[in-house]
């Protein structure tokens, strides 16, 4: 089955500014480290459309909108102290969210069996109402708002000796989005908190930015127990990333049988990466990754869309994208 790499090179001109881990060099060395393997021409490779307005509102307030390409036009600003924009802003942000809402779109579709996106800025942290943590528009939360929204599963057909038309397609209900970033996406977390149709499973390194994502935090009202977060001390590796998974999110998944998986692909968890104090390996990605693809494959035929968060390491982030890749493939790469 074909496997979507989306990308487009507008995301290169999101400017952040002398010194500033999310630079455009991450997505740079990312395709040129895939160019060089043999995983390069057995993906499908396709331009990042842009969304529209009425998709970033999906998640996101007009207000907010409006002051975000308000602040890229007048740029180089400012919108939090970690979260620079520039002229070139404007466009990425829209194409990062378009490549999410596409993959979906594609892997809804069966066009794809899975996809990844390759792209800046990132979003996890985005709010509703505010950038946060080198985010624009939350990106993933966008995807599964479009999903849920937009996309019918086709329902099997009527026995033949009933009467009537077969059944009509019903709306997709569950989406699970995993987040292996090393920080909690607390704006995923916040759009879905109250939301039963999205299962949020987190592992990240407490203490760390942005504070939130501890163990008690599970969801509100009709949401609640459709959180779940796993936060994990400075130190902890691949064998402690893993147990989490096979401890906390694969029941969960059992039980909730999702119909679609998201992944915030974040690899700053690398024990190389400069801004956390994780231990995980580009095996543990891959690990990460086929444990991801055995849920989607046992409820969902295997459909998975990943966007890039996190990973300030050039060379980690590369080596655990191929790693990444690989595992999404196939189980057996």
């Amino acid at each position: 089955m074909a496997v979507g790499l989306i990308t487009h090179p507008v995301c290169l001109n999101h400017d952040t500014g002398e010194g500033h881990p999310e630079r455009p060099q991450r997505l740079q060395v990312i395709l040129n480290h895939l160019r060089a393997t043999k995983l390069w021409p057995q993906l499908t490779h396709l331009a990042a459309e842009p969304a529209d307005r009425a998709t970033l509102e999906l998640v996101h307030s007009r207000p907010y909108i409006e002051e975000v390409e308000r602040a890229c036009r007048n740029g180089p600003t400012a919108l939090d102290p970690d979260t620079i924009v520039s002229p070139g802003s404007w466009e990425a942000a829209l194409r990062a969210t378009g490549a999410a809402v596409q993959a979906v779109d594609r892997v809804m579709t069966g066009v794809l069996s899975s996809a990844f996106c390759v792209v800046r800025p990132p979003g996890h942290h985005a709010m509703p109402h505010r950038a946060m943590g080198f985010c624009l528009f939350n990106n993933v939360a966008i995807a599964a708002s479009h999903a849920l929204t937009t996309h019918r599963l086709a329902r099997l057909p009527r026995a033949r000796h009933l009467a009537g038309r077969d059944r009509p397609a019903r709306r997709l209900a569950r989406v699970l989005i995993v987040d292996w970033d090393v920080h909690h996406g607390n704006g995923t977390q916040a759009v879905f908190y109250d939301d039963p149709r999205v299962l949020y499973f987190s592992t990240h390194q407490e203490p760390c930015y942005p504070g939130t994502g501890q163990r008690r935090e599970t969801g509100r009202g009709p949401g609640e127990g459709s959180t779940i977060n796993v936060p994990l001390p400075a130190g902890s590796g691949d064998v402690e990333v893993v147990r989490a998974f096979e401890e906390f999110l694969i029941p969960a998944a059992t039980r909730f049988a999702p119909e679609l998986v998201l992944i915030s692909a974040g690899f700053d968890a690398h024990r190389d990466d400069p801004l956390a104090a994780l231990d995980v390996t580009e095996d543990g990605y891959a690990r990460l990754t086929r444990l991801v693809r055995q849920i989607a494959d046992a409820h969902c035929s295997g459909r998975i869309v990943s966007v890039l968060e996190g990973g300030y390491n050039l060379r980690a982030l590369a080596a655990s994208v191929e790693a990444h890749l690989r595992a999404l493939m196939t189980l057996n790469f």
